[in-house]
């Protein structure tokens, strides 16, 4: 059987889809009932119950650990400061047509095949438009995700900030959050475990050169930022950069009319093969948390140095415009504003005159940009804490990312320094040296969720085993009532084999002894 022969040709529609999924689960058993016992929260709102784990971020990570978590049996909800539907960057500040990853990669499906984009696709559009489709288009992604959420019934609070995430040392972590959908006042929800599925900025923020400073604010943004793609129509506009963000946001700059866009790319080449696919394999996805700290190192560091090259499609998408200009060698070097209103970039190459720069600079961990994570950001443990790299693989970036436990767990610098740390869990961008991309790519979002959610099943065991224990004493429910069985007793006993085998025996023994008599002198 072929690849085309293995689905629906025709379209069946998403109720059917969704029907078959509901039979799938059924027959998995899923998801189990709830079994970690509940407390109610010390002074929270309203009395709400102890949540087994709270999750901060309703994006793909944490909509798939959700999943696993409620499939688990585990009390699980999300927290997010989006409007519903607009959780992650997909349908916000994401700028690219389409996705980078293969089409046929199962995403946060959970193993679950009617769960799949693919499925999803098909059960609307038919097996045709599937073969036909190149890639997964980036809106059509953010619709699936919102599909998901509706069809699996996931928990999910939206607009809600989160303040202040508070480890103590009886077990609990608070959240303090407020409803920016309303005026009502601030509230608190505790947790047992606090996960942290803050995508790709998720301990910090964008990060910008600090020539920036020089330029007036309204003057620039960041490509992870929100900004306005028509008021650059007729613009100059710079884009500091070459990787895919970089792309994406030169061809927005491009398509929305800028007159000249110049990408500023210090490097003399652009990278054209992205090493990271290379170690795609299932002992990558399944090992690389348990390797040793210096080959971590080593594969996170060569991966930084050969940097992602951007998509084929992506840099397509920039150069055929005439006006768009790839500067390779350019980085900037410092910047002012002109008297006549204009920005000036110095650049290797000289200077450059622009109206409007866009950083495509990527993201740093920078826990000065979450004042949330205030109460126990001083006491995690980074890498540069206890690691001293190899000679000639110094990394800044690495140095500052977070050195975390088996289940993602922050870790403390100094022991016993803050109680419950290692209840808040780091499954966004920032574990990837611990863990790899198992915390928010989409090739192994399903193997990094299904081992969180199971590790956090088994530790809220191990924290409750003498109330299970117990439970298990006070367990009466009945397998038999007494009435299947009556009783019987045992027949009296006889055995004529052993009673001829006696009196053989003591007639032999007699005429021996006639025998002996008669032989007697």
């Amino acid at each position: 059987m072929n690849a085309h022969t293995s689905s629906t040709p025709a379209p069946i529609g998403l109720a059917a889809l969704e029907a078959r999924l509901r039979q799938d689960l059924a027959w998995l058993g899923l998801p189990a009932r709830p079994w970690v016992p509940q407390n109610t929260a010390q002074g929270a709102t309203q009395g709400d119950a102890l949540l087994d784990v709270a999750i901060v971020g309703g994006g793909m990570a944490g909509l798939a650990l959700l999943a696993t978590l409620t499939h688990l049996g585990v009390r699980a909800r999300i927290y997010d400061r989006s409007p519903a539907g607009f959780e992650g960057p997909w349908a916000t500040t994401a700028r690219m047509e389409t996705l980078r990853s293969p089409k046929e990669l199962t995403g946060p499906a959970l193993g679950l095949p009617a769960l799949t984009f693919r499925a999803w696709f098909e059960a609307q559009w038919g097996l045709q438009a599937w073969n036909a489709l190149d890639k997964i288009p980036r809106l059509q992604w953010a619709d699936y995700l919102r599909w998901y959420r509706q069809v699996l019934a996931l928990d999910v609070r939206n607009e809600q900030e989160v303040r202040a995430v508070l480890p103590r040392a009886d077990g609990v972590v608070q959240i303090d959050l407020i409803d920016l959908a309303s005026e009502a006042a601030p509230y608190s929800v505790q947790a047992r475990h606090v996960v942290l599925a803050t995508g790709r900025d998720g301990l910090g923020g964008a990060w910008v050169p600090e020539w920036a400073a020089s330029l007036p604010r309204e003057r620039w943004a960041h490509s992870s930022e929100r900004w306005n793609a028509e008021r650059l129509r007729g613009q100059r506009v710079a884009v500091v950069g070459g990787g895919a963000s970089a792309m994406d946001a030169a061809a927005t700059a491009l398509e929305a009319g800028a007159a000249r866009v110049d990408l500023l790319i210090r490097r003399a080449d652009l990278p054209r093969i992205n090493k990271g696919k290379g170690a795609g394999n299932p002992g990558m996805v399944h090992g690389f948390w348990q390797l040793p700290d210096e080959w971590k190192w080593r594969v996170r560091h060569y991966i930084n140095v050969q940097q992602v090259p951007p998509p084929h499609g992506s840099t397509l998408r920039v150069s055929r415009h005439a006006n768009a200009h790839f500067q390779l060698g350019t980085p900037v070097l410092g910047a002012a504003r002109r008297a006549d209103g204009a920005l000036r970039l110095d650049t290797a190459k000289g200077p450059l005159a622009v109206d409007f720069v866009v950083f495509s600079t990527g993201f740093r961990t920078d826990w000065a940009l979450r004042p949330e994570f205030a109460a126990f950001s001083s006491q995690v443990r980074v890498w540069r804490d206890r690691f001293t790299p190899p000679e000639g693989m110094a990394d800044s970036e690495l140095d500052e990312s977070p050195d975390l436990g088996p289940l993602f767990e922050f870790q403390p610098k100094t022991p016993g320094a803050c109680p419950g740390l290692e209840r808040v869990h780091c499954f966004n961008y920032a574990a990837s040296l611990s863990h790899g991309a198992a915390a928010g790519d989409i090739p192994q979002i399903t193997d990094g969720a299904q081992r969180l959610a199971r590790g956090l099943a088994a530790s809220l065991l191990s924290e409750d085993a003498d109330l299970h224990f117990a439970a298990m004493q006070r367990y009466a429910e009945p397998e038999l009532d007494g009435d299947e069985w009556t009783p019987s007793v045992l027949p009296p006993y006889t055995d004529e084999a052993e009673a001829i085998g006696a009196t053989e025996a003591t007639g032999a023994t007699g005429a021996i002894e006639v025998a002996g008599r008669e032989a007697a002198p």
